[in-house]
Formats: structure tokens, C-alpha cells, sequence
């Protein structure tokens, strides 16, 4: 992307496109399409007539969580963000301080053994950091409250500074959200799926349209530093890997919608182009470099120029496609982030 460009602060979406105007739904917010370095404008409820019957669609199926919760260290207030669940029943966990706005800032003195105290007696202690990247992120262990149960009483999504105000669970579920068994689900809601409705599926689905759901529960982005995603939960069930390859075999394109439906379904798939059924953890960061096997096209929203995402989008189209693409939303007043505009881009 460009380096000189930048998003200027009006063009952040303080609310879902449902609050901005009467009478809108999800579906009504813009939408870029780049073919290459070709661009076009449109209206989301116009995809259907931009795709072929055939084309599947990968979707993210993880829920969101109210992954935000109030705690102390001492008599200092703090938010602990909850990212995601190891497999020996820790979380890892990002502590931050509120800002006075509603909202939250990064906090510098968590350590090792730092203890949070949170709603209905439970305790958070900092045991390692995530990664030897940095100590943003902690594995944590929780005693005296359940996590799952923590979090649907007493959590709130998480909420940046860029909107307005706290939104309800609701607003940051998408269509395509399954309850997990255990619980579990996304710190922060697989976006680009949002401007999805019912009716519009159906009509997508009328028009020979496919749909393979796949799941990654994402973690707690960076809001300050942009830093490359940690590892993540994924699966990728026996069914969508059929339908993937099926799709393929045809000459049909794979689109996917959102970054972490390419990491999902990447993650499974072979040097030979092939995906496999596959269920863990994934630590792959799509790069110009690594490549696309899989997926033709995807859709996602708009990512601030220092998003290590810019990287995948590189990675689907072209850095010429991808400086295009950016500058036509620039100019086009587009907006960004998780309740903006969506961009389209296909190979």
C-alpha cells in the first residue's frame, strides 16, 4: 500500500450502518470492487449480481463473545480483554486501562505474577507472556469464576475508540454465528461477514451461490502496534473441505469473506492445492510471499494502512490491485473498520 496514504479521521465508522440512517439495514453500507486493478462502486445489496453461480463462499461461523470485562489491580481500574482459551484451561488475556471515554488504552505494567481482580470474587493472575514478540498478551489462569460464565454476565464487547459507544452483543453477531459447545467463540467479531442478512443470503443461495462454513475464533487485534496475528483456533470441517475442492476442480472461484476465513481454510490446505479436513491451532500468516493456494477472491473490510491484513490482500491480488483499490476508497469517502464499508477483490 502506498506509504503517504492515510485514513483521515472522518472516514472511521462510529456505528452500524443500521443506526446512521432510517431505514437501513446491515446490508446497507458500500461496497469496493477491485478486478484486478480495475475499480467499481456499488451498493453490499448488489454482490449478488456481482457473483456467478458456482462461485463459493467461505464463511467464519465463530460467535462473538463480551469478551471485555472490568477488574482492579490494586485500587487501579483496568479492562481485561479475553482473547483466547489454551488447552490447559488458561486464557490469554490483554490487560488496558480505560481511557475516561468509554474505551481503553494500552497498559505498560503487567508482569509476571500480576493479579486482577474481577466481578463476582473471581481472580486473574499473569503467568507468561504470549509470545516472545512482546508482553501485550499473557497467559492467564482464572480462579474462583468460570470464564465462559464471567463473560455473559459481567463482559461487554470490546470496544475501540474510533465509535461512538458501547453497542450491544447483538449488534456484533453475524449471520453466520454457531453457538460452540464449550462456549467459546471471538474477542472481536469476524467483520466482514457483518453486512450479511437473511434475505440476502437466500438470494445469494437462489442464484447458485454456495456457501462452506469454516471457523477460526479470532483474537484481540492490536489497536496500537498492528501487530501479525497470533495463534488461533481453527476448523475446517470434512463437508466445506468437499465443497472447496469440488469448487476448484470446476474452475468455480473460491471467495472468502474475511481474512480469517483465508487463514482458516489456508491453514488446511496442502502445497498441492488441496484442502483437508483439519481441526487445532494455526499460527499462519499469509504473506506475498507464502501465496494463495485456495481462495480466488475475497471480501473484507478496510484495514488501516499499517494492518499486517494488507499483507494477505497483497497476497489474493496484487500490491497494484490493493494501492488502487485504497486510494478509490480514499477518494470515495469509503469508511473503516468493523461496521465500514467492504471492499471485494478478485483475481
Amino acid at each position: 500500500m502506498t506509504p503517504a496514504l492515510r485514513v483521515p479521521e472522518g472516514l472511521s465508522a462510529r456505528v452500524p450502518a443500521e443506526q446512521r440512517e432510517p431505514g437501513l439495514d446491515r446490508d446497507g453500507v458500500r461496497l469496493l470492487v477491485s478486478r484486478g486493478t480495475e475499480v467499481s462502486h456499488h451498493a453490499f445489496g448488489e454482490l449478488p449480481g456481482l457473483l456467478r453461480a458456482g462461485d463459493l463462499l467461505v464463511v467464519n461461523t465463530s460467535p462473538t463473545l463480551a469478551a471485555a470485562v472490568d477488574g482492579s489491580v490494586g485500587h487501579a481500574r483496568v479492562v481485561v480483554h479475553f482473547s483466547t482459551r489454551g488447552d490447559d484451561a488458561r486464557w490469554a488475556v490483554e490487560v488496558r486501562e480505560p481511557d475516561g471515554r468509554g474505551t481503553t488504552r494500552a497498559r505498560a505494567c503487567v508482569d509476571k505474577g500480576t493479579v486482577v481482580r474481577l466481578p463476582g470474587g473471581g481472580r486473574l493472575v499473569a503467568e507468561e507472556a504470549l509470545s516472545p514478540r512482546g508482553d501485550r498478551l499473557w497467559w492467564a489462569r482464572v480462579s474462583g469464576a468460570e470464564v465462559t460464565a464471567l463473560l455473559r454476565e459481567h463482559g461487554r464487547p470490546i470496544r475501540y475508540a474510533y465509535t461512538d459507544r458501547d453497542q450491544p452483543l447483538s449488534a456484533y453477531q453475524t449471520v453466520f454465528a454457531l453457538p460452540v459447545p464449550d462456549g467459546t467463540g471471538s474477542a472481536e467479531m469476524p467483520s466482514a461477514a457483518r453486512p450479511f442478512t437473511a434475505r440476502l443470503v437466500t438470494e445469494l443461495v437462489s442464484r447458485g451461490v454456495q456457501f462452506a462454513p469454516v471457523t477460526l475464533h479470532t483474537g484481540v487485534a492490536s489497536a496500537e502496534s498492528h501487530e501479525p496475528p497470533y495463534p488461533e483456533r481453527f476448523s475446517v470441517p470434512g463437508e466445506s473441505a468437499r465443497l472447496i475442492n469440488a469448487a476448484r476442480a470446476a474452475g468455480r472461484r473460491v471467495v472468502a469473506v474475511g481474512t480469517t476465513a483465508v487463514r482458516a481454510v489456508e491453514s488446511a490446505a496442502g502445497a498441492d492445492g488441496v484442502v483437508r479436513p483439519r481441526a487445532g491451532w494455526t499460527d499462519l500468516v499469509v504473506t506475498p510471499e507464502r501465496g494463495v493456494r485456495v481462495v480466488d477472491g475475497l471480501l473484507t473490510g478496510l484495514h488501516e494502512p499499517e494492518a499486517s491484513h494488507l499483507l494477505m490482500l497483497e497476497a489474493v491480488a496484487g500490491r497494484a490491485a490493493i494501492d488502487r483499490g485504497y486510494d478509490a476508497a480514499v477518494r470515495g469517502r469509503y469508511l473503516w473498520h468493523e461496521f465500514g464499508d467492504v471492499h471485494l477483490l478478485l483475481r
